[in-house]
Formats: structure tokens, C-alpha cells, sequence
């Protein structure tokens, strides 16, 4: 019988080598279209020594709203570097007048149109009349719905040309337009006063002016609480405000502010510390429009309850409930080290892959929960995982998994990394709005978020590790635990299998190829390892050699940008895209639409029962139905864009489009009932 050894290297040096894997797999991503079209245009001609205005003209995408100066609780303004000749200067910039927006919890400062904001720019003194100078602008800014946020960027040139002296400053009809929306300045100072929560500023105004819809815009944090509510009134030739004051808000400092009335138009004023008139006449505010989110609290049960549902999904079952027989068989204060230990090792893989997707948004790719699934380097390395531990579970070698108590839980610490790593490729039905909301809400809010959803994952081990009479419903250690552990081997055989299957699908031949090898070389030498019980150098070497092999083969996968094999459907769908989706909507007719991958197992098993059916295909015929199918397998920057723009941070997705009507979204659970009611209006 073969014989137990010691690993080579510890286990926790493996799974760090997967997570720095996948992090060199995403590390150069491609970079994406705006949603925020940017273009910089100047004026007109100037003369030596004097001053033209600039336009960064801006129009977002629909649904798409950009960012005033200070953009409020969340997002963040322009950020400009100018490319100028010697001489040369841009001052600051200009912005119109934004509108409020409010998001859960979150007030932003924001524009849903097109808008510009203006910069003056200085020629040299000495710049020679009849030239043209080229100038050149690099910008961040960010880019957002109310689901999703992009930082985007641009590289902008333009031409200024040079006029004679004595020349008449240039004039053009649209920079008039763009300059109309901006805040007129108040020469009188406005004036505010601090009296603890409560913040009071009165604004200038002049007489029988007609003040609507109000709403004040700080320039600056510190001084108000953006989301509290604003109270207005006429005193005379005042404005009275009244709000809730920032915690750092304090008399003595001046504070610049936008006044935004009802027509688009706004006032900019300087207020100073000083005496406030009493409140007058009221004055209705102006309202905020909201794409509100769920409670937190809320959408943490809902993470925390998909958490505990990855526990019974097949490619990570096999693994926990080993792991539940060791806790069974501990004693109390050894299971109660391993369930800590356990929860532990979740949690860090969870926080770790949720840190890494929010830096990956941040830094402007669109990515959502999974993302490490549509990697080649993941699918590799973890088809040689689960091969291994398929035939580890078979008896066909010996190795110390991680699945059993170790000295300082280091064991169950492993096993919940890998468990985690595993399981969060998959959804269920109580993820989908928290993962959604973990992308657009802080990240403070969304790491808690992440944090639940590891909870949940964790939540049977800390029961069984805590709770002795659950521990005890466990069936008691003996010689079945062997046929056990074969049984086992089943579920995680078939979870190689279809890891197989999807490196095929994801890289194509010459990666499957590949990846097999590696996996063949590094079965072999676990084999030989498990003989001898001792890695030799060569042997080590040949360990690395391995891996360095599987990594090689998704850096040729992807020069060779291999098409993954076009698999057919029942339903004729059409491949998702904005136009088709479009196209479809207008047609008429009811339009089906659904997003899937082919690591998604709730995905496989709601087209094997219900989408690839006879019935729901004689359904759909009769009706007309149209069709939508998005493959979200390989990373594709539409179909995440749109997955957010429902609310959804992975796949499944089911979108139902009646004729004429908005998107229905439908559970991520399908029958053939289901669908069929949809398309008979049952």
C-alpha cells in the first residue's frame, strides 16, 4: 500500500503561488472605451501675451453621469496634466453648475448631459503671430450609472493658433452656450454660522430676484453633510440654509459654495463666519434624483446566506465534508482551534479576491465577481489541483491533504483558502443584488459585504466546531471513512473533467494540450513522490518546471487569441451585443435574454433543465421570442456592463423583455414552467 509522506513544501506556499498567479494573469488587461466622450477644443486664434479659453466638452453615454469639482460622498472630479511650450501656463478650471444625485445612502454631484468645463489658457508674450502651437492634455476622470463606476482616461491634443496683436478676442457661439452654465460669482460675501450639528448659511440674493428649487453645493469637504437634507427660506435679501454640519466643520475658515436654482442656472459665493438672519418665508428645495440601493443590513444577510450555499456546490463538496468528518472526530478544544482556523483561511481568500476585484474596477478595468475564473492561468492550475486531489481521494497515491487537523490549525487554515478559492466562481440566488451592490457602494461597505459572504461560507464549520450536539450527529470515525473518501472522489473526478472541458473551451486545443501535460508531469511526480516519500532536487525542480509550464501555456493561449469552440443552443439565440439587444427590443417582439459561462455551474444546470428544452423551445416558436445569449467564459467588457447596469456582479442572469416594456429580471433558479408562462402570458 502506498505510504504517507511529508509534503515538499508547505501547502501554504502553494496557494500563495495560485493567488500570485492570477494576479500576473490580470495584471495587463486591456484598456476599454469611455462611456464619458471627451474631446478639447479651444476658441479660437490668440494674441502674444494674452488669454483664450479652453474646453474639455465632455457627453456622457446614456445612463452615464460625470463629476462636478467635489463630487460629493462618492466618485471623484478631473484630474488634468498639460502639455505646454515654455511661457505657456493653464489656470484653474471652471465647472457648471451639476445636479444632485442620490445613491443608497450617498449624495454625488454630478452631470447627465453634456457639459464642458472651461480653462483659460495663457500664450507667451513672445509667441510669434501666424504660428500654430500645438498643446497636449492628459485626464482622469470618472465615469458612472447608478450601478457601476469606471475611472476613465484620455490623451488630448489641439492647435492655438497664434493671431496678430492688435486682433480681436476670439468669439464662438457654443463657448458662449457652455459659459452660460456657469455659476455667475456674487461680489457680497455670504455668511454661515456653526451651532453644534446644525449648519446655517445665508447667501445674497438680490431683490424681488425669483429663487426656486434651491439646492446648495459645497466646493469643499468638511463644511456640510452632502445627503442631509437642505431647508430654505427668504429673509429679505437673504437665503437661508439650514442643514446638518460636518464633524470638522468649524467657525473661522471661508468656504466656497455653488447655489443651484430651479432653471440650471447657479450663483458661486465666498461665505464667511459671521452673524445669520432668522428664517423666512419657505422655499421649497430643489430634489435630488435617487438610484437607491438596498439597506447594508440587508444586503448583508443576503451575502451572508449565498455564503452559506456554496457549501453544498459539487467542486467544493467533496473537500468540506472531509473536512467535517475531521471535525467530528476531534475533541472538543482541537475542533473548536480547527473551526477557527478554518473560517480564518476563508476569510482571508474572500477578502483577498474582494480587494483585488475593487482595485481592478478602481483602476478602471470592468471586471466582475468570478473574475479569476476567466483566466487561463486559474483554469490551468486548478485542473492540476483538482486532478491531484482526485487521486489523492482514490488511493492511487498518499499525501497530506489539507483537510486534517495539523499542529496550529495550519491544516484547516489551507483547506479554507482552498475552499473559498473553489466555491466563489459560483451564485445564488441571495448573492446577486449584494455582489451587484459591492461594486458601486464604498469599499469600506463592500469589503463588510465580502466579509459576510465568507461568514456564510464558514457558518457550518463554526457550528459544527462549537456545537457538540451537531458534532455528534456526524457519523462516528471507522473503516468506512475510506470508502468514503473513494466515493468522494467522484464529485472532484468530475469537477476535472469539466475543467478539462472548459480549457478547451477558454484556450482552445493548443491550451488544453498544454495544460494536460503539466498536469500528467506534476501527477507523475506526486506518484514517484508518495513511493519514495522524499522529493529529491531534481524532483523539486521538475515541481517548479511544472508550473512554470502551465503559466507558459496561457501566455501562448493568449498570443494566439484562440476563439473559444461556438457552442449550439435550442433556442437559435443570437450572441449578445448592445445593437442586437437593441435590435431585438425593437422589433416587436418578446426578447429573451440570458448570460452564462462555462464555469458557472447554476448556469449548466438551468440550461440542461429548462432553457434547452423541447417545450420551452415550442413556446418560445409560437410566440415569436427572441433569443439573447451572453458568453461571459472569457472576460468581456459589454456583457459586464451590462450584467451591472442590472444590479448583477456575475452570471446567471435572465432578463425578460415584454414588447414596449422595461427588463424583467428573472430568478436564478429557471423550470420550463417559468418560461414557458413568460412566452404564453400565462
Amino acid at each position: 500500500m502506498p505510504r504517507a509522506f511529508n509534503p515538499a513544501f508547505p501547502h501554504s506556499r502553494t496557494i500563495a503561488a495560485f493567488l500570485l498567479a492570477i494576479l500576473a494573469a490580470i495584471a495587463a488587461l486591456p484598456a476599454l472605451a469611455n462611456n464619458i466622450e471627451t474631446r478639447l477644443v479651444v476658441e479660437g486664434p490668440v494674441a502674444p501675451g494674452k488669454t483664450v479659453t479652453l474646453a474639455i466638452a465632455q457627453e456622457p453615454k446614456p445612463t452615464w453621469h460625470g463629476y462636478w469639482l467635489n463630487p460629493g460622498d462618492a466618485g471623484f472630479g478631473m484630474d488634468t496634466t498639460w502639455t505646454l511650450p515654455d511661457g505657456w501656463s493653464a489656470g484653474e478650471p471652471e465647472y457648471p453648475v451639476p445636479e444632485p444625485l442620490v445613491i443608497g445612502t450617498l449624495m454625488n454631484h454630478v452631470y447627465e448631459g453634456p457639459y464642458a468645463i472651461l480653462v483659460p489658457l495663457t500664450v507667451a508674450a513672445d509667441a510669434k503671430a501666424g504660428e500654430t502651437v500645438e498643446i497636449g492634455l492628459e485626464a482622469n476622470w470618472l465615469a458612472c450609472t447608478d450601478e457601476i463606476c469606471v475611472p476613465e482616461r484620455g490623451t488630448f491634443t489641439a492647435q492655438v493658433a497664434i493671431a496678430e496683436a492688435d486682433s480681436e478676442p476670439p468669439h464662438d457661439a457654443q463657448f458662449d452656450e457652455w459659459r452660460a452654465h456657469l455659476p455667475a460669482p456674487l461680489a457680497e460675501k455670504g455668511r454661515y454660522a456653526v451651532d453644534g450639528e446644525t449648519l446655517r448659511i445665508a447667501v445674497p440674493v438680490a431683490p424681488g430676484a425669483d429663487v426656486t428649487s434651491p439646492h446648495l453645493f459645497p466646493a469643499a469637504d468638511g463644511f456640510a453633510e452632502f445627503v442631509a437634507p437642505q431647508s430654505f427660506s427668504r429673509n429679505g435679501n437673504w437665503l437661508i440654509v439650514e442643514t446638518v454640519a460636518d464633524d470638522d466643520a468649524a467657525a473661522g475658515e471661508p468656504y466656497e459654495a455653488v447655489l443651484r436654482l430651479g432653471d440650471g442656472t447657479g450663483l458661486a459665493v465666498t461665505l464667511e463666519s459671521g452673524d445669520v438672519p432668522a428664517a423666512g418665508e419657505p422655499i421649497a428645495g430643489l430634489t435630488a434624483s435617487s438610484g437607491a440601493l438596498p439597506g447594508l443590513a440587508w444586503l448583508l444577510l443576503l451575502a451572508f446566506a449565498g455564503g452559506v450555499i456554496l457549501n453544498v456546490m459539487p467542486c467544493v463538496f467533496p473537500i468540506l465534508s472531509l473536512k467535517a468528518i475531521s471535525l467530528a472526530k476531534a475533541n472538543e478544544q482541537g475542533a473548536h482551534k480547527d473551526a477557527l482556523a478554518y473560517t480564518a483561511g476563508v476569510m482571508v481568500a474572500v477578502l483577498l479576491l474582494g480587494a483585488v476585484l475593487l482595485g481592478l474596477r478602481a483602476a478602471g478595468e470592468e471586471v466582475g465577481w468570478a473574475f479569476q475564473l476567466q483566466e487561463p492561468a486559474t483554469i490551468v492550475l486548478l485542473l492540476i489541483l483538482a486532478s491531484a486531489i482526485t487521486a489523492n481521494l482514490a488511493g492511487l497515491f498518499e499525501m497530506m491533504l489539507p483537510v486534517g487537523r495539523s499542529s496550529h490549525g495550519s491544516g484547516a487554515f489551507l483547506t479554507g483558502l482552498l475552499a473559498a478559492f473553489v466555491a466563489t466562481p459560483c451564485t445564488g440566488p441571495f448573492m446577486a443584488a449584494a455582489m451587484g451592490a459591492a461594486l458601486l457602494l464604498p469599499v469600506t461597505d463592500a469589503m463588510l459585504l465580502f466579509a459576510a459572504l465568507g461568514l456564510g461560507l464558514a457558518f457550518p464549520f463554526l457550528l459544527i466546531g462549537f456545537v457538540p450536539p451537531i458534532r455528534r450527529l456526524l457519523p462516528k470515525p471507522g473503516a468506512w471513512m475510506n470508502t468514503f473518501r473513494r466515493v468522494m472522489a467522484v464529485p472532484m473526478g468530475l469537477t476535472a473533467l469539466a475543467l478539462v472541458w472548459l480549457t478547451w473551451r477558454i484556450g482552445g486545443v493548443t491550451l488544453l494540450a498544454l495544460g494536460l501535460v503539466a498536469t500528467a508531469l506534476v501527477l507523475m511526480l506526486l506518484f514517484e513522490t508518495g513511493r519514495r516519500q522524499k522529493l529529491g532536487l531534481y524532483a523539486k525542480g521538475a515541481v517548479l518546471a511544472a508550473f512554470a509550464l502551465a503559466l507558459v501555456a496561457t501566455a501562448i493561449a493568449a498570443s494566439m487569441k484562440t476563439d473559444a469552440p461556438v457552442v449550439e443552443d435550442e433556442l437559435g439565440a443570437t450572441n449578445y451585443s448592445e445593437a442586437a439587444l437593441a435590435e431585438a427590443r425593437a422589433s416587436g417582439k418578446p426578447v429573451f435574454a440570458y448570460f452564462t459561462a462555462d464555469w458557472c455551474v447554476t448556469c449548466k444546470v438551468n440550461e440542461a433543465t429548462a432553457i434547452n428544452r423541447e417545450d420551452t423551445k415550442l413556446a418560445f416558436e409560437k410566440a415569436g421570442v427572441v433569443v439573447i445569449r451572453g458568453d461571459w467564459t472569457r472576460r468581456d467588457a459589454t456583457i459586464t456592463r451590462y450584467l451591472e447596469s442590472q444590479g448583477a456582479a456575475g452570471v446567471p442572469l435572465y432578463v425578460w423583455y415584454a414588447p414596449g416594456k422595461d427588463g424583467e429580471v428573472l430568478p436564478q433558479i429557471l423550470t420550463v414552467d417559468t418560461l414557458t408562462a413568460l412566452a404564453t402570458g400565462d
